[in-house]
């Protein structure tokens, strides 16, 4: 009866089961990876109107910044709504309204966005404003008249003529007060001569031109007069500026307008003290700018008092994702189940023929290429290789029988007719029955090596051999069979190499390869004993010149009871044992055993080992 599998454990389920999971996951993956996507486009709008909100404040504040009021900024407020899509309002400190973009009677939002005073604002609204909190659009009495703005940019013409002739780039910019001044594009293609023969017009050099970008104008000279009173009481209050000059300077380039240097007498090493004329300085600028610019107003961004929507779904929406998400799982689950039910039959298949008898070597049907077919393939070939073995254990069988009849029938017979006194016991039979008595010896013997070498109990002791002394050993003890056979043996040794090795089964390995050498070699043949070294390798072989053997026989050559000739006579065949022994005996000094052969042209059995040094005692 075959053996039931519990539902839990069968193929399909666990299919199932995977597949639902997986589903599950992914459904939850792809949820959590909208609601991240929608979070950050969400956070992304937020940080665009955000950007778009310091824009609007950013010219709400350059507007303030070059007028003294805020009459007509109702065409500016509504022409930046139509391109923020903003709701813009303005207001005053008491929330008197200034200007709004939307209708009249728009109740406005409960909280102002932001402050609008050019005087007091930071470096997000005004690049250049980090410096002094004032936004540098902001000029007041530093706004140059017409005739100077002519007389400046005609004298920055010319500067810029000056460095197009000599190859270098330069850019005229005006600052808000409208004085230009020259950049370089390239500050390392201008060398200091050539900026100050440009400054001077190379020797024309007057009153009027001589660094004329440089200096403040007329006007500018005023401004910062006026500056300078203002700033001194201030700096007289904090013990600074007492009976000395103050120096106040302006810079052209409009990056940090008013600096100045000071004169400490009491204080000069008082911690803050710079800060404190600075602070000085900024107080006395917002004073003299007051009158050119609009007074402070509330910003107020929005659409009025509403809340702006946030993320949410409503019931429809939630009913749409479940149900797309349900049908993602029903589809999964439809798609596993065919899946699964194709990749289970082959394997029924197989489970089929796994559980035929033995005898019958029953193979799978290979249908696929996947796995499953991969896995049928190697059951066949496992098959192939059982088969393949239980017909060479029954004619292992058949073999060793053979072996072990022919010298006991001999032995049983002579014995029989000695006994019933047919032929008397004289010295020739009893060596006949001891020769035959030693095959079975040598049959037991060798049938006893290989039950060792299969069970791992095949015991060498090693010991430094000579190589060259193991081919002398072996070639005297053949020399007299070798010579019987009419066969040349012959020695090619190599006094260098050495061999960690067990001495009687190294003898045994190569008497038995050169047994066979002169089996099969032919009279007037020659078989040759050599030793080399190959890196750390030593190498045996054993060539003879006989008949060879045939390339389809080469891979069965080491396998029990194989013979080249396939009669099971004496004079062509040992008995089939040897050259497994070999085999053994080399994979249990770590070498190797090898065969190349050609039909006709003889045979050559190859030995490979690991070296050993020389022992230090040998002279």
């Amino acid at each position: 009866m075959k053996p039931r599998i519990p539902w839990r454990k069968r193929l399909l389920v666990r299919l199932l089961f995977t597949s639902v999971l997986i589903a599950v996951c992914s459904v939850a993956a792809t949820a959590w990876l909208a609601v991240t996507t929608t979070t950050s486009a969400l956070e992304e709008e937020q940080g665009q109107d955000l950007a778009a909100d310091n824009r609007i404040l950013a010219q709400l504040s350059g507007y303030a910044a070059v007028h003294p009021d805020w009459t007509g900024v109702r065409r500016t407020v509504r022409t930046l709504a139509a391109k923020t899509g903003r709701r813009i309002a303005l207001t005053t400190a008491d929330r008197t309204l200034i200007a709004d973009s939307a209708g009249q009677g728009t109740p406005l939002p409960p909280r102002p966005a932001a402050a609008v005073d050019p005087l007091h604002t930071d470096t997000y609204t005004e690049l250049g404003a980090q410096l002094s909190g004032i936004d540098p659009r902001a000029v007041g009495p530093f706004r140059l008249t017409a005739p100077e703005r002519e007389k400046l940019d005609a004298v920055a013409k010319k500067v810029q003529e000056c460095y197009d002739r000599v190859g270098i780039g330069v850019t005229v910019q005006h600052t808000p007060s409208g004085r230009p001044h020259v950049v370089v594009d390239d500050e390392r293609d201008a060398p200091l001569e050539i900026k100050i023969g440009c400054g001077n017009f190379y020797g024309e050099s007057t009153a009027e031109t001589r660094d004329a970008l440089d200096y403040p104008t007329s006007t500018e000279t005023k401004a910062l007069t006026a500056l300078t009173d203002l700033a001194r009481p201030c700096l007289q209050a904090r013990d600074m500026d007492l009976g000395g000059p103050l120096s106040l300077t302006y810079d052209t380039t409009g990056r940090n307008p008013v600096s100045g240097g000071f004169l400490v007498t009491k204080k000069r090493t008082e911690r803050g003290t710079d800060q404190n004329a600075k602070n000085c300085i900024t107080n006395a600028r917002r004073i003299q700018l007051e009158p050119y610019v609009a007074p402070a107003a509330e910003l107020f961004l929005g659409i009025g008092d509403q809340v702006a929507p946030r993320f949410d779904m409503s019931r429809a929406n939630k009913t749409r994702i479940v149900g797309a998400a349900g049908l993602v799982l029903a589809v999964t689950v439809a798609v596993t189940a065919v899946v699964a039910t194709r990749l289970v039959r082959p394997l029924r298949a197989l489970t089929l023929a796994a559980q035929q008898p033995p005898e019958l070597h029953v193979r799978a049907p290979v249908r696929t290429r996947d796995e499953t077919g991969l896995l049928a393939e190697a059951f066949n070939d496992l098959t192939e290789r059982r088969e393949r073995l239980e017909e060479q254990r029954k004619a292992m069988v058949s073999d060793i029988a053979h072996e072990l009849r022919s010298p006991l029938t001999n032995i049983r017979g002579w014995l029989e007719v000695t006994r019933d006194g047919v032929v008397d016991p004289d010295p020739a039979l009893l060596s006949s029955l001891h020769e035959e008595a030693l095959v079975l010896q040598r049959i037991i013997d060798d049938l006893q090596d290989l039950a060792a070498a299969d069970a791992g109990t095949l015991r060498v002791h090693r010991e430094p051999v000579r190589a060259a002394d193991l081919l002398d050993q072996v070639a005297a003890a053949h020399r007299v069979a070798a010579d019987a056979a009419g066969v040349t043996l012959l020695t090619d040794p190599d006094g260098s190499a050495w061999l960690d090795a067990d001495p009687v089964r190294m003898r045994q390995a190569l008497g038995n390869l050169v047994s066979n050498a002169i089996r099969h070699t032919p009279a007037d043949g020659t078989v040759t004993l050599a030793v080399r070294r190959d890196g750390d390798d030593v190498v045996l072989t054993v060539t003879d010149t006989g008949q060879g053997i045939a390339q389809e026989d080469l891979p069965h050559v080491f396998e029990r009871f194989w013979r080249a000739e396939k009669s099971r006579s004496r004079r062509t065949g040992g008995s089939g044992l040897g050259l497994p022994i070999v085999r053994h005996l080399m994979a249990a000094h770590d070498g190797t055993a090898e065969v190349r052969s050609e039909p006709g042209k003889g045979a050559e059995f190859t030995l490979r080992l690991p070296g050993a040094a020389e022992p230090a005692d040998v002279s």
